[in-house]
């Protein structure tokens, strides 16, 4: 295996599990995100370290990765967007913010499925999504940048020029 983990990241990594002390399976999730933050997604190389990590076997790591759809399995791209669909920013117009999303940004959403959820743009510089419920329902639509929260968003290209 060859992934080259930041000693920080994995000290950070160690101090985590110690939250966990019946059982590091426990803490699969916790490292999983803190890798997710670090390398951008959860490939296979980042599932056998955790595994290792772990003291688990890899399938029991991408069981999890498998399930849960905040995982990434792929490389998104340098900016990746979030955009809420449930009912509330459904009805505040999301689909329609998605939908000027993709195409200011030169994203073509056609292969996106359930397994493979995000749709990046030809030059690498957006990725996007839908997201379930960004917890800000009545402020919709809303969306987030990287860790960059946006409600009401109504200029895309605006909100575009900032990730330019």
């Amino acid at each position: 295996m060859s992934l080259e983990v930041p000693a920080d990241l994995e000290k950070e990594i160690d101090e985590r599990i110690t939250h966990y002390p019946v059982s590091k399976r426990s803490a699969v999730l916790p490292v999983l995100h803190l890798l997710q933050h670090h390398f951008r997604y959860v490939n296979e190389e980042v599932i056998e370290w955790a595994a290792a990590k772990l003291e688990l076997e890899p399938i029991k790591v991408l069981e999890v990765v498998s399930f849960y759809p905040g995982f990434r399995q792929e490389a998104p791209g340098k900016y990746h967007i979030r955009v809420c669909r449930t009912l509330s920013c459904a009805m505040a117009g999301s689909y329609e913010l998605m939908e000027s999303l993709c195409e200011k940004a030169g994203i073509d959403r056609s292969g996106v499925d359930h397994h493979n959820p995000i749709a990046v743009s030809a030059d690498g510089t957006y990725s996007i999504e839908f997201a379930e419920c960004l917890a800000s329902c009545g402020t919709g639509p809303v969306c987030m940048v990287e860790d960059d929260f946006y409600e009401s968003v109504d200029d895309v290209d605006a909100l575009l020029a900032k990730y330019a």
